[in-house]
C-alpha cells in the first residue's frame, strides 16, 4: 500500500496538466498513488491523463460527469489507499522534495495534519491578488498547535488560509473526524479546511514554500464574481454553525462575510437582492457589518 495518496481533480486543464504531472512524477519520494478524477473535461485533458496513466501504475484514472470540485475530491478519497492524503491542484506545480518533505514530518511529528507556504506564479494577463500564501512565519516548526488557536490567531492577522494544496493530512484522521467535501458549491475548500482545523489539537506547520500556485486570467474573482460565490460562502456559514456554533466560529463568519459582502458590489441588482435577503434571512446581517452592507448596496 503506497504511503501517500495524491488526489488530482481535473477539469479543462490541458494547458496546464502536462506541467502538473510533470512536477508529480519528478518527486523524490517514490512511495506514492495518484488518484486523478476527470470531471467531465470537454478538453483533452481525459487523453493527457490516460497517457501518463498508461505509463506508470502509480496513477489511477477515473472520469464521472461534470460535478464540480468537491464531488471528484470526493470519488479520489473512496479510493485512496495511502496513510497520508495530499489534494494538488491540476494548474499548480510542487517542488522535487515536497512530499518526501511532507511525510518525513508529518511521521516526525505525528500531525493530524501540517501545512507549508506556496509562492504565486500569475499568468501573464491576470490580476494581481491581494493576498499571498506565507504565514508560517508567525508560528515555530515542530511545536504542536490546537486548531482552535491556529484559527483564532490566523483570524486576528488576516493569514486565514482555506486552501487544500497546502495541507498534508493523516487519512486516518480525515476518517475520524468522517469529513469530506460539501458537493454542489464552490469555495467548498473554506469549509473543509475549517473543520479540519478546528477538529484537531495536533497541528504543525513547515516552514518553506512547497508549491508554485497558478494564478490564470479565468480565475480572476473581478471577472466571475456572482451570486454563486456569494451563495457558496453562506452555506459554509450555514454548515459551520451547525457543526459548531462557537464565538470563534462566529468570528470566521464576520471575518469572511465582510469581505464577500464588500466584493459583491460588483453583481447587477437582482443578484445582489437575491443573496442580501438570504443573509438576512439567515440572521447573518451583523456578520456582514454596517461598512461591508453601504459598500454592497451603493457602490458602483
Amino acid at each position: 500500500m503506497p504511503k501517500v495518496s495524491i488526489i488530482l481533480p481535473v477539469y479543462n486543464v490541458s494547458s496546464y496538466l502536462d506541467e502538473a504531472m510533470q512536477s508529480l512524477l519528478a518527486q523524490t519520494f517514490r512511495d506514492f498513488e495518484i488518484i486523478a478524477v476527470n470531471d467531465g473535461s470537454t478538453d483533452n485533458s481525459l487523453e493527457i491523463l490516460e497517457k501518463y496513466a498508461a505509463q506508470d501504475s502509480r496513477i489511477a484514472c477515473y472520469s464521472q460527469h461534470n460535478q464540480g470540485q468537491s464531488a471528484a475530491r470526493n470519488l479520489a478519497l473512496q479510493h485512496a489507499q495511502g496513510e497520508y492524503i495530499y489534494f494538488m491542484d491540476s494548474d499548480d506545480t510542487i517542488s522535487p522534495e515536497a512530499i518526501r518533505k511532507c511525510h518525513d514530518y508529518i511521521c516526525s511529528t505525528n500531525a493530524d495534519f501540517i501545512f507549508f507556504d506556496a509562492d504565486i506564479a500569475y499568468e501573464e494577463g491576470s490580476t494581481t491578488i491581494p493576498w499571498n500564501y506565507k504565514r508560517t512565519h508567525l508560528l515555530k516548526e515542530h511545536q504542536p498547535y490546537s486548531g482552535d488557536f491556529l484559527l483564532n490567531m490566523m483570524l486576528d492577522n488576516g493569514k486565514h488560509s482555506c486552501v487544500v494544496w497546502a495541507l498534508f493530512i493523516r487519512r486516518k484522521f480525515l476518517e475520524q473526524i468522517q469529513l469530506s467535501f460539501y458537493p454542489g458549491i464552490i469555495h467548498e475548500d473554506e469549509l473543509f479546511t475549517t473543520i479540519l482545523t478546528l477538529s484537531s489539537h495536533h497541528v504543525f506547520c513547515l516552514q518553506q514554500s512547497l508549491v508554485s500556485h497558478r494564478v490564470r486570467r479565468s480565475s480572476t474573482m473581478g471577472i466571475r464574481y456572482s451570486e454563486r460565490n456569494i451563495n457558496g460562502y453562506l452555506t459554509v456559514i450555514d454548515e459551520l454553525l451547525k457543526f459548531q456554533d462557537s464565538p470563534l466560529v462566529r468570528k470566521f463568519a464576520r471575518y469572511t462575510l465582510s469581505k464577500v459582502f464588500y466584493t459583491g458590489h460588483i453583481l447587477p441588482f437582482a443578484q445582489k437582492i437575491r443573496v442580501f435577503l438570504r443573509a438576512a434571512k439567515s440572521g447573518y446581517l451583523p456578520f456582514i457589518g454596517s461598512k461591508s452592507i453601504l459598500v454592497f448596496w451603493l457602490k458602483r
